[in-house]
């Protein structure tokens, strides 16, 4: 076979019919064998030919094409991307909710749909938010009628009311599992642009303002909180998933269990942060998770968060301090002490080094050596 030969299949939904798109660069080769394919057509609008998408044709493409070129399934088939989250599915806010009279909900088969696919609670919530917000926008309309022409103007009017880019990605994200997910049509909206990522650096705090942070936190529980947070670069969720028996302290490690993108990690333990986790640990006795609310339930997210912005307040810090604010200056603090950037990739839990170069740009040691011209 050769593999410089390779056909791609493509979702397409035309006249509210189901087609298989094939996408490939001209050659003679696969010029001929694809006029083998039964009802063989031509989209001038997506440049590929299409036929009818059933499983006959589907074997068809797979027979006309074997041993001259790879069939490349990937966007038409998709991918699973389950994650085995420690967390009941909790929809009962969604059930509890008291709604107007003329509020289009969010239909129970998108509920159905995230629980079967695990997604994570947060993301439930903020899904439902935005697709609600955006099926409400067109409350003269069926759901099921809305084009790319209506998401693009409903697009336009968030960009038009200043939302951030992340908003606009997470309402075009909820927007595209409805009709690409819950109603099985794949890649439908191929035109719809996404806005620019923003190119940020992250905030951070010097050392002596995070110990500033630190001591201005109310007790000993807050304290061990806001310790955990910078000391160990835990992102908030894998602080509030932390249980007792994660703690190695004769490794002097933390294991951060099932973090984002599923992977578990070893970070460091702070021989400090240790003296006060035993303490910590003596006067509340926590049982399932390392901090717990009341009746021993997993402590809140909005309650850290609080505990956080209001321990920075207390110090004066003039910028919002946050749970990654924490975070951003433990990789930062790290990397002006010499840590390599590998090292700090690994104790964060990034894919790759790209994510962690961004601290790089705000590291301060590489600026020792320059001279201000003002002060030559």
């Amino acid at each position: 076979m050769d593999f410089k030969k390779h056909i791609t299949l493509r979702h397409l939904l035309l006249d509210n019919k189901k087609y298989i798109g094939l996408q490939f660069y001209s050659d003679k080769v696969l010029n001929a064998l694809i006029r083998e394919l039964p009802g063989l057509q031509w989209s001038e609008e997506y440049s590929m030919y299409y036929i009818v998408n059933n499983s006959n044709n589907l074997t068809s493409i797979f027979t006309v094409f074997k041993g001259v070129a790879w069939v490349n399934g990937k966007y038409f088939f998709g991918s699973n991307r389950s994650k085995n989250l420690d967390e009941e599915f909790d929809v009962s806010w969604y059930k509890k909710r008291a709604l107007p009279d003329d509020y289009r909900a969010c239909p129970p088969c998108y509920l159905q749909k995230l629980e079967l696919k695990k997604y994570a609670n947060n993301t439930v919530k903020a899904y439902v938010s935005c697709f609600e917000r955006f099926i409400n926008y067109y409350k003269g309309k069926e759901i099921d009628t809305l084009n790319e022409f209506d998401i693009r103007r409903y697009i336009q009017m968030l960009i038009q009311k200043r939302h951030s880019t992340s908003y606009i990605n997470q309402a075009i994200n909820s927007i595209k599992f409805y009709y690409e997910i819950v109603l099985g049509m794949p890649n439908r909206f191929y035109e719809i642009e996404r806005p620019r990522k923003e190119k940020k650096l992250p905030v951070v705090l010097s050392k002596e303002d995070v110990f500033r942070v630190i001591a201005s936190t109310n007790n000993l529980k807050h304290k061990c909180i806001v310790s955990l947070l910078y000391s160990a670069g835990l992102r908030r969720s894998e602080l509030l998933n932390l249980r007792p028996e994660n703690i190695d302290s004769k490794r002097m490690v933390i294991r951060v269990v099932g973090a984002k993108g599923n992977k578990d990690r070893y970070t460091l333990l702070s021989k400090k942060l240790l003296v006060d986790l035993r303490l910590y640990y003596k006067e509340y006795q926590p049982k399932e998770y390392l901090f717990e609310g009341m009746k021993g339930r997993k402590y809140h997210a909005n309650s850290v968060f609080k505990i956080v912005s209001s321990a920075g307040e207390r110090a004066g810090i003039l910028v919002k301090v946050s749970p990654h604010v924490l975070r951003h200056s433990f990789a930062t603090h790290l990397l002006e002490s010499g840590t390599d950037l590998r090292y700090i990739q690994m104790l964060l839990g990034h894919n790759s080094t790209k994510t962690t170069e961004i601290y790089t740009h705000v590291a301060t040691n590489n600026f020792d050596t320059i001279k201000n011209p003002l002060d030559l």
